[in-house]
């Protein structure tokens, strides 16, 4: 089950089915990350055990040493049993600090480790799952999954574990230990275990609700904040600021509020457990008073049961705050399991099939595509693209002509019908060899920070600086980049902020010359270059297009001019194919759109 709806937005509202798919699917997520370090968290318990034992030893061995050991001091200047009282209750005050250290270490070693393995199988399943789960869960959402979830989960790991672990161990122990001295206040205890069973019920039910509220409006927080800073641009140029800041200020309100629900519920748990606490410590001071006085219990032990009582809802304080951490936690585990649990719409082929020796002939055989089930972008399509031959897309926004490179690149699969490459079904080819025979080049050129040597080559990985320079000067990039600070060794800064945006299409058109795949998708690629830019790339256009087969989507007609054909798509269907010089001379839709053009050049 996704985490998202249709429109990408997390949902705040589970029916109680769904809430028990989420929490199964949180603990199966995180039953695979302990699997791994099983043998550590046994041996991690049993240290915590042993540890806490010594540690709930101590009001047993005052019991004994005033119970035992002063009256015979008192009696028989007998040294002994007060002397092994003190013994052994410093041996349990040594054995126990050197095993919690222990503890500490081992604990945080396995939290890291768990962290380490979540965070890398969330980078790494987010940048497998397909296209449209990236243009539906926005970036925002992914970085708060990397983030405050991971953060949440953190504050889990290296305390709240610890506190359950331990006043688990403690209030079993004590329980044991108080039935052994006196099973009179050991009754008392249970009894006190009643009210503190239904309070623990009702905060239950409360937080679930409020604290998986809390991290969804976190999460927006967040998604407000990365989309305003990515898009800054945009809201500087249309004065954005002052309704950005109100839509901001309103989710910091939502997130206050749904904290401050949360601390009203603590306000009323937290005290209510104190309550309990201390009317269970009174009854028991009573009780044993009583029992004291008729000889029913020695002192020591009254004092022992007394320290015990108080133990005892200390541990269940702190579990109150871990089961603080946990619903938080759990909210924030909710999330990445639903991630991790989303499918590619694209997946990698089970048996794959080697295609070394690509043409690049590429066959749209009845294919029919959908974005959305009901609205069909390609109604039923069939195509033909000889290998080698330069084939440019044009027509009007909306026609299709993306979406048919999107297929062609494989970032989305029919909805019916293949399309195929030399024969091969793109579905059933070995993803290296898709993504080594097929390159788009679109609009918006991203460079990653880095030199400039570095984003060339990332269409080649091991290219050579010659290779690279080698590309620069095809596409007639070498000369812009030689003016640079540093050349080729330039750092372009984040997104590229460090050269213009034809600059860098020149440098998206070396990565593509130096990748050298067969088939070439140029989707509105020279659309940001002005025309001194968009002539000095003619050349090396034609340098890169040439022996391959090469689809071009573009606006502009001059660059349209360097096709072998044409073809004009309106609503997913071809209504003109033919050679530029053919269709110019009729009277169809390119013939109007070259006459448009034309004339705009007069």
């Amino acid at each position: 089950m996704s985490v998202i709806g249709v429109e990408g937005e997390e949902r705040e509202d589970h029916s109680a089915a769904e809430i028990k798919q989420l929490r199964d699917r949180s603990t199966r997520l995180l039953g695979s990350l302990l699997r791994p370090l099983r043998n550590r968290v046994i041996w991690t318990i049993f240290i915590v055990v042993i540890s806490t034992a010594a540690q709930v030893a101590g009001p047993a061995l005052i019991a004994f040493g005033i119970d035992t050991g002063l009256p015979a001091l008192v009696k028989s200047q007998d040294w002994m049993p007060l002397s092994l009282t003190v013994v052994a209750y410093l041996v349990a005050a040594l054995i126990g600090a050197f095993l919690i250290s222990q503890y500490t270490i081992l604990s945080a070693k396995i939290s890291q480790a768990i962290l380490i393995d979540l965070r890398k199988r969330v980078f790494r399943h987010t940048q497998l799952l397909s296209l449209d789960f990236h243009e539906t869960y926005t970036s925002g959402r992914i970085i708060a999954r990397q983030t405050s979830d991971l953060d949440t989960i953190r504050e889990l790991l290296d305390s709240g574990i610890n506190q359950l672990i331990q006043g688990l161990l403690y209030m079993v122990f004590i329980a044991i230990a108080m039935f052994s001295l006196d099973w009179v206040s050991g009754v008392v205890l249970f009894v006190a275990l009643i009210p503190l069973y239904f309070l623990a019920r009702w905060f239950q039910k409360r937080s679930n609700s409020l604290f998986r509220l809390t991290r969804v409006a976190s999460a927006r927080l967040i998604v407000h904040f990365v989309e305003t800073m990515t898009g800054i641009r945009a809201v500087k140029a249309f004065r954005k600021e002052k309704r950005n800041e109100a839509e901001f200020g309103a989710l910091v309100e939502d997130y206050r509020d749904a904290n401050g629900r949360v601390i009203q519920l603590f306000g009323i748990f937290d005290p209510g457990l104190i309550l309990i606490g201390n009317l269970a410590l009174a009854v028991v001071l009573l009780v044993g008073g009583l029992r004291v006085a008729s000889g029913g219990i020695e002192i020591g032990a009254l004092l022992a049961v007394l320290l015990y009582t108080r133990q005892f809802f200390g541990p269940a304080e702190e579990m109150a705050m871990f089961y603080n951490s946990y619903q938080s936690a759990s909210a924030a585990l909710e999330k990445i399991s639903g991630v991790l649990e989303e499918t590619p719409s694209v997946p990698d082929p089970a048996r794959p099939i080697d295609l070394w020796q690509a043409k690049g002939r590429v066959t749209f055989d009845h294919v029919r595509f959908a974005y959305r089930e009901g609205r069909d972008v390609l109604p039923s399509f069939d195509l033909e693209m000889p290998a080698g031959q330069t084939i440019a897309l044009v027509g009007s926004t909306g026609a299709g002509k993306s979406t048919l490179a999107k297929l062609i690149s494989r970032f989305y699969d029919p909805t019916e019908g293949s399309v195929l490459l030399d024969g091969v079904d793109l579905r059933n080819l070995h993803p290296k060899d898709l993504r080594r025979a097929i390159v788009m080049v679109t609009q918006e050129a991203y460079l990653f920070s880095g030199s400039v040597a570095d984003n060339i080559a990332l269409g080649k990985p091991d290219a050579k600086r010659e290779e690279i320079v080698a590309a620069a000067k095809a596409v007639g990039a070498h000369e812009f980049i030689e003016s640079l600070p540093n050349g080729y060794d330039t750092d372009v800064n984040k997104r590229g902020g460090r050269v213009s945006a034809g600059q860098r299409q020149l440098l998206s058109f070396a990565r593509a010359f130096i990748a050298d795949p067969v088939v070439l998708i140029l989707d509105e690629a020279t659309a940001s270059l002005d025309i001194p830019s968009e002539r000095l790339v003619q050349e090396g256009l034609l340098t890169l297009l040439a022996d391959r087969t090469a689809i071009i989507i573009a606006h502009r007609l001059s660059t349209v001019a360097i096709a072998d054909r044409v073809l004009v798509m309106e609503h997913g269907v071809i209504v003109e194919d033919g050679t530029p010089n053919d269709l110019i001379a009729g009277t169809g839709r390119f013939a109007q759109l070259h006459a448009a053009w034309r004339d705009s050049l007069v």
